[in-house]
């Protein structure tokens, strides 16, 4: 038998026609309310921790390893991530 000669399916063209049909216009997304103080807040404590980093790498060079040091990096990296998903949805 030939490929092209099986039978189609029931429900197969229903489901194409439902497949092929056109689909709704994506819902805008409304733009998140952003909390002004908030961001100003995170962005000092930002600002203050990353401004801590440097004397403490430089201690890193010297063979001293700050015990802060990695809960310090990952706060950073979290308000980092937090502003900018704040900033650009």
């Amino acid at each position: 038998m030939e490929q092209g000669s099986r039978p189609i399916p029931p429900g197969l063209r229903e489901a194409d026609k439902q497949t092929n049909s056109p689909l709704e216009p994506p819902a805008t997304p409304k733009p998140p309310k952003v909390d002004p103080k908030k961001l100003q807040e995170e962005a000092d404590e930002l600002a203050k921790l990353s401004a801590a980093v440097p004397p403490q790498v430089a201690q890193v060079t010297q063979g001293q390893l700050p015990k802060d040091l990695s809960d310090q990096l990952k706060r950073i990296e979290k308000l980092a991530k937090h502003l900018r998903g704040e900033i650009y949805p």
